[in-house]
């Protein structure tokens, strides 16, 4: 009888465990494939909408240059019921919603390379040229699809070679134009040390052939061998892995296949990827101008352009932690332990209390943020009050690290060695969509489908709440988008205005927007041009707002996708202007920059960054100014302008991450972060915020000063 018992209990447990195991082995799973495009193009009747004409044939074009689909096995992960519950969704998904839904003029996938296999990079390619073939005619496409892939570099222990993350675009998709294979980062993705067991129990919450299938997918990768690193990329086989560590090596492969490309770096600010003390200094001697022409300076993660000088921590010249001073924007977490524990003192006056807001404050120190919060189990985030955070801007990225915002980037004049290096990034925006919907930032209407938040405010299982900095989850926002100015609507336009920096981000809505040099030496010249002179430099900017919006979707798409389909995919809204109301500019502010001439030269007075602010009437019908720059001539020294238009308020989704309450002192007294209880599926944490758009610079290059430096070895790069 017990030997009975005993073989029940043995079966009872073994049959489980086993079944978890030949799911998480993917024994019972499928390759996974991508859906297939919908017929298209879009009517040429449409086309209007999206893109501007400023004379002969110049347009405005808009795109999103970072979207990924479920073979990003983060946005996988993400999308499972056990999260979020957005379902499979793949490059076909993107494709139709680029199309249909957000109508935009261009975009690129842009899945991690560190989870492609060959199998399934062979089978985005093959989507990409299916939605390219879906275009119409090829000199006047409806949309251009761009074939791509992030390449993640996130050691985030290790600084100096942090390299943070960057999307990789191809000019061409044709066969015999594209690498066979994409170039990881990383020689293993996280996700395949994973235990098949573990990936079994997903099964139940996910159902046993869905999780087998991301087994069977995990089992692909973990099978594929690396590439032998010293074969050159274009000889190597097309079943292998093929990995450069950091951005160099990324470089030389890039070389070797010799097809044309960019690199775009994203999300150097966002502390929740990169290292707190990150400093883009470091990463200097691994920029090649070549191929970083752009930035993705805001995308769904929030704004990466300020440069604000605080620090987290500091050490003394004795090399002992200390607690930097709070900014107007900014309060560090150590110090604001220390205002915790002196609310909590019997006497907040006395002697010991002082004893113990120090304890506070080195504890922290000693933890680091944002582990050091667990120093006061029952503390709130109102107690916490923001601190870590960067206040009182435009929806900054989370866990804000200052010295990888794009101001300072450029700022920069020398690398860690105080060898002279400088970074000429345009600006762009993107969504950075793990849910296969590019240019998601077209109406603010549902918060779930159009941003990456992950907490529903009902879930069991929410991965934001189980940070220390559990507000980190609140800072999810719709998007950005990248506008181009080119002269017709191919491939080969947007690319030139790509390559030549022409181009410009927003943070979401269509505005229109142009920036000049009206007297450079051969006459006006546009956003992103890197000019040579010694008079004084006078530019232009001229700036429409979005049209509005009317509810639902134009019946192109509905005749294309049917009502279930706009429901599924599109949430049953797409972009659709409606009349000739534009919305108001408000104002233009003009940021200056000089970048450093002395390896020792401190950042933060070389960035000016309300160098100039231009009021504009509020009545939508746009807005123009003209400035000059006297300092130019006068210091001798080069300089680098871009234009931020700033648009009327209206209700965003997250437009204020911090969401305050204020007393009537002003002062923010609580906090509705749109976590937990505040995050319900059918809550869109609106408030009220400024849409903007940020130009790429104009780079004036005084030319004694490029003298000298060549003189002195300068090379920029």
């Amino acid at each position: 009888m017990l030997n009975r018992v005993l073989l029940s209990i043995a079966l009872i447990t073994l049959i489980p465990l086993a079944t978890f195991y030949v799911v998480g082995k993917g024994y019972i799973g499928q390759p996974w494939g991508s859906n297939t495009v919908v017929q298209g193009p879009r009517s040429a009747t449409t086309l209007g909408d999206t893109a501007a004409s400023v004379g002969g044939e110049r347009q405005v074009l808009f795109g999103d240059l970072h979207t990924h689909t479920n073979y990003s096995l983060d946005a996988y992960l993400f999308n499972t019921s056990l999260i979020k519950g957005g379902g499979v969704v793949t490059p076909a998904d993107a494709c139709d919603f680029a199309r249909y839904c957000s109508a935009l003029d261009f975009w690129s996938i842009n899945d991690h390379a560190e989870s492609l296999t060959p199998r399934v990079w062979e089978d985005t390619v093959k989507v990409i040229r299916e939605c390219n073939a879906q275009a119409g005619e090829p000199s006047s496409p409806d949309m251009v699809s761009f074939l791509g892939w992030e390449w993640s570099n996130g050691n985030k222990d290790d600084v100096p070679s942090h390299y943070g993350h960057k999307n990789v675009i191809f000019r061409a998709w044709e066969a015999g134009q594209t690498p066979a294979r994409p170039i990881a980062a990383k020689k293993q993705y996280f996700l395949t040390r994973v235990p098949p067991m573990l990936i079994g129990v997903l099964s139940l919450f996910e159902g046993v052939f869905d999780a087998s299938d991301l087994g069977w997918y995990l089992e692909e990768s973990r099978s594929t061998p690396i590439c032998d690193n010293s074969i050159p990329a274009d000889q190597l086989p097309t079943d292998c892995r093929e990995v450069a560590l950091s951005p160099q090596d990324l470089y030389r492969k890039l070389d070797e296949w010799g097809f044309d490309s960019l690199v775009i770096p994203h999300g150097l600010a966002w502390g929740n990827t990169n290292p707190l003390s990150g400093d883009f200094k470091d990463q200097l001697d691994q920029h090649e101008q070549r191929y970083q022409k752009l930035l993705e300076v805001y995308s769904g993660h929030g704004s990466s352009e300020l440069f604000e000088d605080f620090s987290r921590s500091s050490r003394s010249e004795s090399g002992q932690l200390q607690c930097p001073e709070a900014t107007e924007n900014f309060t560090p977490c150590c110090q604001q332990a220390g205002v915790i524990a002196r609310d909590r003192c019997a006497d907040p006056k006395s002697q010991a209390c002082d004893q113990e807001v120090d304890d506070a404050i080195n504890s922290f120190l000693e933890k680091g943020a944002p582990k050091g919060r667990k120093i006061f189990s029952d503390a709130t985030l109102d107690d916490w009050a923001g601190c870590g955070q960067l206040q009182n801007a435009f929806q900054p990225s989370s866990m804000y690290v200052p010295r990888l915002s794009a101001q300072y980037s450029m700022a920069l004049g020398f690398d860690e060695r105080g060898e002279p290096r400088r970074a000429q990034l345009g600006l762009i925006g993107s969504s950075d969509s793990h849910q296969a919907r590019p240019g998601s930032s077209f109406k603010e209407t549902n918060r779930l489908l159009y941003t990456d938040h992950k907490d529903t405010g009902q879930k069991a299982f929410r991965t934001d709440l189980f940070k220390a900095d559990k507000e980190s989850g609140a800072f999810y926002y719709t998007g950005g988008l990248i506008a181009a100015h080119t002269m017709g609507r191919d491939r080969d336009a947007i690319w030139r205005a790509l390559n030549n920096r022409n181009v410009y981000a927003t943070s979401g809505d269509r505005m229109l927007v142009w920036f000049d040099l009206i007297n450079a030496p051969s006459g006006s010249v546009p956003m992103g041009s890197e000019v040579s002179m010694t008079d004084i430099p006078r530019f232009r900017v001229k700036a429409l707002g979005a049209f509005e919006q009317q509810p639902g979707c134009p019946d192109y798409a509905v005749a294309a996708l049917g009502h279930e389909r706009l429901r599924s995919l599109c949430g049953g809204e797409c972009y659709r202007p409606g009349g000739d109301r534009r919305k108001a500019i408000t104002r233009i502010e003009i940021v200056r920059i000089r970048p450093q001439i002395k390896a020792d030269e401190e950042i933060a007075p070389l960035i000016e960054n309300e160098w100039r602010v231009f009021s504009c009437p509020a009545d939508g019908d746009g807005c123009e100014v003209e400035f000059d720059d006297p300092d130019y001539t006068t210091g001798e020294r080069s300089a680098l302008y871009y234009a931020r238009v700033i648009q009327e308020k209206q209700p965003l989704i997250v437009g204020d991450p911090f969401a305050c309450q204020y007393d009537d002192a002003g002062i923010c007294v609580k906090r509705n972060y749109c976590i937990g209880e505040n995050a319900k599926p059918d809550m869109n944490c609106l408030s009220e915020a400024e849409p903007r758009a940020w130009t790429s610079p104009i780079f004036v290059e005084y030319p004694r000063q490029k003298s000298a430096d060549k003189a002195s070895g300068y090379e920029r790069k």
